[in-house]
């Protein structure tokens, strides 16, 4: 048996199950095992629902010999005391509800003795699973449309949906004749490029699990025509602004010339930042059109990509002290009015038309509704409410929908770092609600050109020595996170994002400006010791206490270079934060928010862990220039400086 696994996967548990809601049911189950040490084992199991719309369910089976289920996820798993039946139900408003032809991938850890044999029979909702003669799939491609009409030198997602009783094999597309993917994840998809002008015919087919196998194919018509009036990737063939202020500020350092060429990000973080003089932040003092003047001198005629961070949402960062803003959690018409408005208008200023302009929109805004909310230990009541008033959705769908009206304005929606989201239990609901909130106050997903991972961020962007297999994702530092680096952070979510509805050629930035780690405890290779915490503590590269910790982090270096498109799928490597820029003050200063996660000397982190903060002492309130962080940065930089 095959599995497609087409949900992420959250922590279950064996309590009583919720009475299923009333539909005709009609299914097909696959189930097999996904390792199995002799005396425990674990196994996948996919429901494909053939029949109705279903709002709940419950999956029932029984062992053929002792089998004991201990962990199940991510739905409810119940096995009476002596029992051999087991019964699975739904039990959250996303896993309830099973639209024809929709898949469920759920698992389970169990125990065993003697024979270790796979259940053959399954119901759903007490109807038979996969009975009768074996009935040819269903398929429906679902991009391109019918005569869709593509630009020249566009990215094309080939979609489709299918199912069959047996489960789904794999799904083949072939653009004009020619294989050019397969797929065996529900729903199906690859992405082709490079497709020539012209009238083209794309052809999926759907291969099923049954006896004896069967297949059934859909076509669908389809032209690309004219130019892409921009490029995919703004920064390829592209220099990217040189800041002045950070520039002076970065050559008035001991070795700071080493560095004081490279570009970084201008923060919009105030209404008053937009005009310049006093911001919010009090460290800038060059207004937004003082920025494309000076960006359009720099350009000489080239082009030029100029990044703009934008961070004013109503109720800022869930209140959190570091960077809280000046914005109420009700002031999302002041938001739109006096801080997108008044941005857009200047980017739409014909002056500025060539420049290529990258907004970086509301850095950690979207995935903090995830994982600061409910009754979860990181948690604020100021999230819980931007979550229940949606002031983050719609402040971000209306940022998204009046710059993605301008033509040269690239849009980058932040998708924080691996250590925040990288959980099954936080990946899959912070990239929906990403997809929600580029629908949302008008906008589209075609308003969005890509993401960007680790944005004032500390994590790796690789981590050579470590294999993300067990034991080493049981160990503390990874905690059962899917990830342990940006790369495979960024290169894993592009494909789940395109069929969520995003572009297919999005693209992703990485925020490389403080996750260097150099200097000589820098792993050179990995560790020989045995003990799995051990082996992954001597051999990672990032140097943090704890993956949670995000302020003014001691030993952290300088990263990659800006460059544009270093590896396939990735538009550039960034310096987002600009380098030497506190992100809060380590003590309490009157008049200064205090954020504890700062202070060098605290150990309750919010994140759960009781370690230190990691935090270097000495700094002064977030945004305001840190010359002792400037000089570690370039001491630890990697790589190293000339």
């Amino acid at each position: 048996m095959t599995i497609a696994m087409t949900a992420l996967l959250v922590t279950g548990t064996l309590v009583a199950a919720p009475t299923p809601a009333a539909a005709a049911a009609s299914c097909g189950v696959t189930y097999v095992k996904t390792w199995d040490s002799g005396g425990r084992f674990g196994a996948a199991v996919t429901i494909t629902n053939t029949g109705d719309a279903l709002d709940g369910w419950t999956l029932a089976f029984t062992f053929a010999g002792d089998q004991r289920v201990t962990t199940g996820w991510p739905v409810t798993w119940t096995q009476a005391v002596g029992s051999r039946q087991v019964t699975v139900a739904s039990n959250a408003p996303w896993n309830a509800r099973l639209a024809p032809g929709a898949l469920i991938a759920i698992g389970f850890n169990a125990s065993y003795t003697g024979a270790n044999t796979d259940p053959t029979e399954f119901t759903l909702n007490g109807v038979a699973c996969g009975s009768g003669q074996n009935q040819p799939p269903s398929v429906h491609v679902t991009s391109p449309t019918p005569d869709q009409v593509y630009l020249s030198g566009q990215a094309i997602l080939l979609g489709a949906t299918a199912s069959d009783d047996h489960g789904v094999a794999r799904v083949d597309f072939h653009l004009d004749g020619t294989l050019v993917g397969s797929d065996t994840t529900m729903p199906f998809g690859t992405i082709v490029e490079g497709v020539p002008a012209g009238q083209h015919v794309a052809r999926v087919t759907v291969y099923d699990n049954g006896i004896p196998p069967l297949t059934r194919s859909e076509e669908v018509r389809f032209r690309v025509d004219g130019p892409q009036p921009q490029p995919a990737n703004p920064y390829a063939g592209a220099r990217v602004y040189v800041d002045p202020e950070w520039r002076a500020k970065a050559l008035a350092e001991p070795g700071g010339d080493r560095v004081a060429h490279q570009p970084t990000a201008v923060w919009l973080d105030s209404i008053a930042s937009i005009a310049g003089g006093r911001g919010h932040a009090d460290h800038r003092s060059m207004s937004l059109a003082e920025h494309l003047d000076q960006a359009v001198v720099q350009a000489g005629g080239e082009p030029l990509v100029v990044q703009l961070v934008l961070y004013d949402l109503p109720g800022r960062n869930c209140g959190r002290l570091a960077s809280d803003g000046e914005l109420g959690p009700n002031d999302l018409a002041l938001y739109k009015a006096e801080f997108i408005d008044p941005i857009a208008g200047i980017l739409a200023r014909p002056q500025y038309a060539d420049l290529r302009i990258v907004t970086v929109i509301e850095p950690d805004s979207l995935p903090n509704l995830v994982v600061s909310t409910g009754t979860r230990p990181s948690a604020t009541p100021l999230c819980n409410t931007m979550l229940a008033n949606n002031g983050y959705v719609d402040g971000v769908g209306y940022a998204l929908a009046k710059l993605g009206a301008l033509p040269n304005v690239f849009n980058y929606l932040d998708v924080t770092h691996h250590g925040m989201i990288g959980w099954d239990d936080n990946l899959g609901p912070s990239l929906q609600l990403m997809a929600r909130a580029a629908r949302a106050s008008g906008s589209s997903p075609a308003n969005v050109d890509g993401f960007v991972t680790n944005t004032a961020n500390y994590s790796a962007l690789r981590e050579p020595f470590i294999p993300m297999v067990q034991p080493y994702t049981y160990s503390k530092w990874i905690d059962w996170n899917r990830f342990n680096e940006e790369f495979a952070f960024a290169q894993a979510l592009r494909t789940p994002l395109v069929q969520l509805g995003f572009p297919a050629d999005i693209g992703f930035v990485i925020d490389t400006s403080r996750n260097g780690w150099g200097g000589p405890t820098r792993p050179v290779g990995p560790s020989t010791s045995t003990d799995s915490n051990q082996f992954v503590d001597q051999s990672r590269i990032d140097r943090r206490l704890h993956k949670g910790n995000y302020c003014n982090q001691a030993g952290a270096g300088l990263g990659e270079r800006p460059v544009a498109a270093p590896e396939p799928g990735v538009d550039a490597y960034a310096w987002i934060k600009p380098p030497g820029e506190s992100d809060g003050a380590s003590t309490q200063i009157p008049g200064a928010a205090f954020d504890r996660m700062c202070d060098p000397t605290y150990n309750a982190c919010v994140c759960g862990s009781n370690r230190p903060t990691g935090a270097l002492p000495g700094a002064p309130p977030y945004g305001a220039w840190f010359p002792a962080q400037f000089r570690e940065l370039m001491a630890k930089a990697h790589p190293p400086l000339g």
